[in-house]
């Protein structure tokens, strides 16, 4: 994985003055340019976006690279323009059924807890965490595909939390005790996925720093120890899957992707109100903004029962999230999709809630832009909920740009052996 390994071998001295951000959307190609200081902190200083074709993008995943680098080279250069400089680096988002994000941790008893933990020791932990889900990934893959062997790689990774004897601690090294427990966030995608996206990076002529997963993004997007210490879920409805992340105990624990999102609504529509495509896509836009509409009974009725559907398969995410624990009482939703007023009053409705564990019924919220902490939109333009997926990914790479905390540079180090 070469963009990795390029990644994983820049000093923590070199700075990142500026960042290009891709959203490589199924609907939409956008990209932010943004300036980002020393500070922990972001100026967005261009953005652009360019629509897709139906047959660019499936399900989140590209299908068709030329037709994918062409969009986001416009989407690029319209940021760029606005921004007034151009960035050589940048991050993209990845999406799709088949990138599974999983926190993976596991537990070790010291034989002598008398003894300060070491870099080494704490080196061997992590591999033996990095192996347990490359196993764990490789299998789920393998049977949701129903193909052996599939060639999976490592996304990204980022220790979510570290305890000793129960204690937690942000660098185990030189500390004492018996029980060390490690816990670290993984994203798998398939190669052919990620490929994919490298070559666009390639064919752009960019230095590719990172393909982040999308909900991981949006799920570090919001601070606040509210959030942090209670925990939340995150529901990005797309316009061609709809990604779930869980975040509980101070970090992201899961992600989850399913392909239905505002391109099959739009889909519906047209089949069944017989019109073009890119009329039944106007007719949902102005239906979800509250303006009048042609056959407006008919389209509420078609687009209840199509989020009715949806519903069902966020219900099934939420079980599998919810096997070990109560889930979060907060829900925030974002993504073009969510406009629809029927999303967030299907997970407010009594009976979502009544068959899943939670210990009252969830509040729901929209996420807005100006909540994403530490970055200014100096464009004015990031007003819209589908401008928080690109606005994660951006306040990702501010985060790359800080000085790297201990565990990530042990991670760092136990990936560099890996070469995942």
């Amino acid at each position: 994985m070469a963009f990795w390994r390029r990644f994983l071998q820049r000093e923590e001295t070199d700075p990142v003055a500026a960042c290009a951000v891709l959203d490589v959307g199924t609907e939409f190609a956008k990209a932010l340019v943004l300036e980002i200081d020393g500070a922990h902190s972001g100026v967005v200083r261009g953005m652009g976006k360019r629509r897709q074709g139906l047959s660019h993008m499936q399900s989140g995943t590209v299908a068709d690279i030329a037709a994918v680098v062409d969009n986001c080279q416009v989407a690029l250069q319209e940021a760029e323009e606005m921004a007034g400089f151009r960035s050589t680096q940048v991050v993209i988002g990845i999406a799709g059924e088949l990138v599974k994000g999983f926190t993976t941790s596991h537990d070790q008893e010291r034989k002598r807890p008398d003894q300060p933990i070491t870099d080494h020791e704490l080196q061997r932990l992590i591999d033996a965490v990095q192996r347990e889900a490359l196993h764990d990934a490789e299998r789920a893959i393998t049977w949701e595909t129903g193909l052996p062997n599939v060639d999976i790689r490592l996304v990204h990774a980022a220790v979510t939390g570290a305890t000793i004897d129960g204690y937690a601690v942000t660098n185990p090294v030189g500390f004492q005790g018996r029980h060390v427990r490690l816990s670290i966030f993984n994203a798998f995608a398939p190669l052919v996925h990620l490929g994919a996206l490298q070559s666009v990076a390639s064919q752009l002529d960019l230095e590719l720093l990172a393909i982040v997963a999308e909900p991981y993004a949006v799920a570090r997007c919001l601070g606040g120890d509210q959030i942090q210490g209670a925990g939340a879920l995150f529901i990005d409805v797309g316009g061609g899957t709809t990604d779930v992340a869980l975040v509980r105990a101070g970090g992201v624990e899961s992600t989850r992707m399913f392909a239905l999102g505002g391109r099959a609504f739009t889909k519906s529509l047209a089949d069944r109100l017989e019109l073009p495509f890119a009329r039944a896509e106007e007719l949902k836009v102005d239906f979800a903004k509250g303006v009048p509409v042609d056959r407006a009974q008919e389209v509420a009725d078609i687009v209840a029962e199509d989020v009715a559907v949806w519903s069902a398969g966020i219900e099934l995410v939420l079980e599998e999230f919810g096997r070990d624990a109560l889930l979060p009482g907060r829900i925030y939703l974002c993504g073009g999709g969510s406009r629809l007023p029927h999303i967030p009053a299907a997970l407010r409705d009594t009976s979502f809630a009544k068959h899943l564990p939670f210990a009252r019924p969830p509040s729901i919220d929209t996420i807005e832009p100006h909540q994403v902490e530490a970055i200014d939109d100096a464009t004015g333009l990031l007003v819209d909920v589908q401008d928080i997926p690109p606005l994660g990914l951006a306040y990702q790479a501010i985060e790359m740009a800080a000085p790297e905390a201990p565990l990530d540079a042990a991670l760092r180090k136990v990936l560099r052996v890996m070469r995942v």
